[in-house]
């Protein structure tokens, strides 16, 4: 007899607490032993070595378990078989049977099982983590009296209290582990340090379903959960990795508990709620996070409780079920449909067709498995009948025959395809086997006793497993690789199936995508989505599950106080910027050289354009340049010819010829403002009106400065009779043509102009211009020119009243008025013009200008000269 004498003290304690049934007597004591409720769903096949394994197949319908009375036998009437579980427990037997058929693996070794499954969660338990270290059929926890009970692991799940409560029960055994369900809960548990998991880590599941909202553009998701610890584990540990990314909840909901009795009416309260909630909401993609019985709660919530007063593409949502969850239903749910799964997306652990599988579910047959406990429950539930046994009349309902073909059930009652919960059973066996391999060969010693002394040896330290378990890497029968990784967690990833329903509540998934927890953060999702199906109120088009419809192009996010970032506004872009997406958070302008088109959602190229010679403004100006040009010219022919007058004679033959070329020049320059800048252009032009109107000015100051000089010198004593003379003019015009040449000069070899383009002066055109190169040099051309224009101005103001047949003091007083007046005019109109409309008013200034000193100064003489030549004579100006 061997017993397990660590810890003695705890054990007591853990009886006590666990199976409230058993009461521990002292020596000497009359009191009787009282066996706890009887677990009748067994199966049980012998072997040298025994694997233990607790998995959820039963549906009860009674109140929690409140250890504060004893459980009544009467409960074990009360349930519900779940016919699709029924697998879980084949894919166990069936890889038991493969292992012990392959001698490689476990030589001379035969392994058995002991299949239970939990009624009354933490009671069922606990009471059967005890019985699994008691002789079997005899419930004396921690003692074993034979040969029959020599269990090396316990396999649970797949609900995560199973796993815990498991775990807590044995974490003081170091007694080995494998739960084939998500217990998250465990993970930095101590009571999960002698667990391994047939299950990715939570991580990467989560990982993959934010890159499938994203894959899809879904921002405005809901979330219900089986536990309200799971709900606030995610809140404080997930939630902000989907907010990073943009993601918001409208929901976070836990489905309502099952309860019964009294406590019923409360329950279908909360359902309600939480019915109108989920219904109610905009959301179409909600993530159902929960565990294989949730489809049963949600399929009798979703039927129950449907209401005609919430709009039909209200209902239409989209779930995402997580790999806890497998589709199961009971008997009751027959006639209840299963159409909200239509175009639903379910996550399932990765797992292979095994053909071998399907041939041993189909020799399954409850007139001969006599040790299976499980089979008559399922073939009642699952093909409607009962056995002739347990009926008193033979005639009163459908006789089970036990021939029935398990592939004649429709896949919602039972899937003869191997599910992901059953296929990391499967595994689970295979991991315990190698490991045993492992453990056994390093024991076995040349000297050792024969295999039956091994297995005893083995059994008093079943805890040196863990090492090997840890180090277990192999592959499986489906020929694929199994391993843990540093957690104890399995190093494996999830497929993605998207579910077709159809009118016989009969259904299809169809897998789309895959999740590789070991590919690069970019390649973690692989999905081909092309041929998924969607509810049918969608018309098979991608549906949209966000808050509200995207921003359309050229128009941006605006972000409503008070309200989640997923849920805006709409803004049309500012003028000058584009939106060229849907849903872009912020407007941006075009590049340089393009502009935003009317609807501002596309950048148009710009046009380039530059003052020309064949536009009607261009021919225009060129005919006002030519045509004062040719009228300079006449007027110089005119005083040439007439050299010899009076009045050509008393105003200074050379400063009239010298003011006329340069006034023609400075029309003539104009024309280097029109057409396509180039550099010998943009050299020559402001320089060329800047020489050219200095010399005219000087020219015009020149002859008021003599003619003021010359009347000053008439008077008796005067000193200004020297100054008076042709060397005088030269002097004036000279100085003057040198200053701004010399300005000019310094310009060109300072920062001379060059070719330029204005792109942001006009939204829709690349302006071609000359770029003034030193700004300073170019204000200083012109402020030489402002300052001569003012001297003369004055000048000729204060020579305005001399005798009017002897100077023309008058004249250029009143050209100079309009010189100022189009210069003065010219800044505003010149800072306000964009484009080559900027030449343009350049070149009408210059035209203007010019024009009215031509004008105001000679029209009068040429007048006089041709029309009254009488008044162009000596004695008639010594007369007046």
């Amino acid at each position: 007899m061997a017993i397990y004498y660590s810890e003695l003290v705890i054990f007591r304690t853990l009886i006590l607490f666990f199976s409230p049934n058993i009461i521990l007597i002292s020596p000497g004591s009359n009191c009787k032993l009282s066996s706890p409720l009887p677990i009748v769903h067994k199966y049980y096949q012998p072997g040298d070595l025994i694997i233990a394994a607790i998995i959820y197949q039963v549906f009860f319908l009674s109140n929690e378990i409140t250890f504060q009375s004893l459980p009544s036998r009467e409960v074990l009437d009360q349930y519900l078989f779940l016919t699709h579980n029924y697998q879980h427990a084949l894919a166990l037997a069936f890889a038991v049977k493969e292992i012990n058929e392959h001698s490689g693996i476990l030589p001379n070794v035969s392994l058995g099982f002991h299949i239970a499954t939990n009624y009354l969660e933490e009671y069922t338990t606990y009471l059967l983590a005890m019985e699994f270290l008691s002789t079997k059929d005899k419930f004396i926890p921690n003692y074993k009296c034979n040969d029959q009970t020599n269990m090396v692991a316990i396999i649970g799940g797949p609900r995560t209290k199973t796993c815990v409560n498991i775990a807590t029960t044995l974490c003081n055994y170091k007694f080995p582990q494998i739960t084939y369900g998500s217990a998250p809960l465990m993970n930095n548990d101590q009571a999960g340090i002698f667990v391994k998991w047939m299950f990715s880590d939570e991580i990467h599941q989560l990982k993959g379903i934010l890159h499938l909202l994203l894959h899809f553009g879904w921002t405005w998701v809901g979330l219900i959960s089986l536990y309200e610890e799971d709900r606030e584990r995610f809140v404080q540990k997930s939630l902000s990795m989907f907010s990073e990314r943009g993601i918001c909840f409208d929901f976070i909901e836990c489905l309502p508990q099952m309860m019964y009795g009294s406590e019923a009416a409360e329950m279908v309260e909360k359902a309600d709620k939480i019915y109108k909630v989920i219904m109610w909401s905009t959301v179409i993609a909600v993530i159902f996070n929960a565990e294989i019985t949730s489809i049963v709660t949600l399929r009798i919530m979703l039927s129950l409780l449907d209401s005609d007063d919430i709009p039909k593409e209200r209902k239409a949502k989209i779930w995402i079920m997580t790999a806890q969850m497998e589709f199961t239903s009971i008997l009751m749910q027959r006639s209840l449909p299963i159409d909200f799964l239509h175009g639903a997306i379910d996550f399932a652990l990765h797992s292979k067709e095994l053909t071998a599988f399907q041939q041993f579910m189909q020799k399954r047959n409850p007139n001969f498995e006599k040790e299976d406990g499980f089979i008559r429950d399922f073939w009642k539930d699952a093909f409607e009948c009962s056995f002739s046994s347990d009926i008193s009349e033979v005639d009163a309902e459908r006789i089970c025959t036990g021939e029935e073909n398990l592939e004649n059930l429709p896949n919602s009652v039972f899937e003869t395809t191997i599910g992901g919960l059953s296929y990391s059973i499967y595994n689970a066996v295979y991991a315990v086997a190698h490991a045993l391999r492992a453990l056994l060969t390093s024991n076995l010693k040349a000297d050792q006793k024969n295999d039956k002394r091994r297995h005893k040896y083995f059994l008093q330290s079943p805890w040196q497993l863990h090492h090997f378990l840890r180090q277990v890497s192999f592959n499986n029968g489906a020929g694929e690789l199994v391993s843990f990784g540093l957690s104890g967690e399995l190093e494996t990833g999830f497929d993605i199936f998207n579910w077709v329903t159809f009118p016989n509540k009969s259904f299809l998934r169809v897998q789309i995508g895959r999740i590789d927890p070991m590919a690069p953060p970019d390649k973690l999702l692989t999905i081909s989505a092309k041929d998924a199906v969607w509810p049918l109120v969608f018309n098979q088009t991608l549906p949209l599950s966000i808050c509200n419809e995207k921003c359309p192009f050229g128009y941006s996010k605006v972000k409503v106080e008070g309200k989640l970032s997923c849920c805006y506004d709409c803004r049309q872009c500012p003028e000058g910027k584009i939106a060229d997406q849907i849903d872009l958070d912020d407007c941006f302008p075009c590049q340089e050289d393009q502009y935003p088109n009317k609807d501002q959602d596309n950048c148009l190229q710009k046009t380039v354009t530059y003052l020309t010679f064949q536009e009607p403004l261009g021919i225009s100006l060129v005919m006002i340049a030519v045509s004062f040009s040719v009228v300079s010219a006449v007027v110089l022919r005119i005083f040439i010819k007439h050299q010899d007058t009076p009045i050509v004679k008393a105003n200074n033959r050379n400063l009239t010829y010298t003011l006329l070329i340069a006034l023609l020049l400075s029309f003539l320059c104009t024309l280097l403002f029109i057409g396509q800048p180039d550099q010998v252009k943009c050299l020559m032009r402001q320089s060329a009106f800047g020489i050219t109107f200095s010399v005219a000015l000087s020219c015009i100051l020149g002859k008021t400065t003599i003619v003021v000089l010359a009347f000053m010198a008439t008077k008796p004593g005067s000193n200004m009779r020297k100054w008076v003379g042709r060397r005088m003019a030269n002097t004036i015009v000279l100085s003057v043509f040198m200053a701004q040449f010399t300005i000019c000069v310094l310009w060109l070899a300072i920062s001379p102009p060059f070719p330029d383009s204005d792109m942001h002066s006009m939204s829709e055109e690349i302006v071609l211009e000359c770029n003034e190169g030193s700004t300073t040099m170019f204000y200083t051309v012109l402020g030489f020119m402002g300052l001569l224009t003012a001297v003369t101005f004055t000048v000729a103001f204060l020579a305005r009243n001399l005798p009017d047949s002897f100077n023309e003091a008058k004249f250029i007083t009143f050209s100079m008025l309009v010189f100022c007046s189009v210069w003065v005019s010219f800044v505003p109109t010149y800072l306000s013009t964009k484009g080559k409309y900027v030449v343009a008013v350049e070149i009408f200034s210059i035209l203007a200008s010019a024009a009215g000193l031509l004008g105001c100064i000679f029209s009068p003489k040429c007048y006089i000269i041709i029309l009254r030549p009488d008044l162009n004579k000596k004695e008639q100006l010594i007369k007046k």
